[in-house]
């Protein structure tokens, strides 16, 4: 399981997308809409949505948001991000 907190502002997009991870988007604050499979859903504070595996999916920002996006199995690829982040930090502080 991978988590991470999102800040999005308002009228950013996220292109339609899919990836092997199941998906479950929780709305800390704010208000945008998950368009799954060309249909739109408007999540607002407190609101969640689970997103299969490989479901196409993608996002329009009504405005300024922070989600807590959790998936499952963890992304590779923000794991990486994370790392190198990591090493910068460290290598910066010695």
């Amino acid at each position: 399981m991978y988590q991470m907190i999102a800040h999005l502002q308002r009228g950013s997009r996220m292109p339609e997308h899919s990836h092997e991870q199941e998906q479950l988007v929780s709305i800390l604050s704010g208000h945008m809409k998950l368009i799954v499979s060309g249909v739109a859903h408007d999540l607002t504070t407190g609101d969640s949505f689970y997103l299969a595996s490989n479901v196409p999916h993608g996002v329009e920002t009504v405005e300024d948001t922070r989600v807590l996006d959790t998936f499952s199995p963890p992304r590779e690829d923000y794991l990486a991000q994370d790392k190198s982040f990591a090493k910068l930090i460290t290598s910066n502080a010695a």
